[in-house]
């Protein structure tokens, strides 16, 4: 069975080529469906679902380049780092994948 095809909304034609794409990124996120809680969490136990998200995520630097978090002041999970008022807070522990994306991962270096 063919895998199915992408469905976007219809953009209207006035709109900035660039200010399209930066709607998009969004809809690709593996974030998608997670809770406030973890995105926009302040500690890294909390943070855990949405940086465990962020190694799987294609979007990743559209992510942290929308957010901007150094100059923004952003507190929470963005490009697979958690910040707190615009800086990055170290995360104690290494964030693994989930066991089907590291097995993944690991075919793909099998198969290079």
């Amino acid at each position: 069975m063919p895998a199915p095809a992408l469905v976007r909304a219809p953009l209207s034609r006035g709109a900035h080529p660039a200010a399209r794409r930066s709607q998009d990124w969004r809809s690709h996120a593996a974030c998608i469906g997670l809770p406030d809680r973890a995105v926009f969490a302040r500690e890294p136990e909390a943070a855990r679902p949405a940086l465990r998200a962020c190694g799987i995520c294609p979007v990743r630097r559209a992510c942290l380049e929308a957010v901007a978090p150094r100059t923004s002041w952003f507190d929470g999970v963005s490009g697979g780092r958690l910040w707190r008022n615009g800086q990055e807070v170290p995360v104690a522990a290494p964030v693994s994948l989930p066991v089907t994306a590291r097995s993944r991962a690991g075919r793909l270096q099998e198969q290079s």
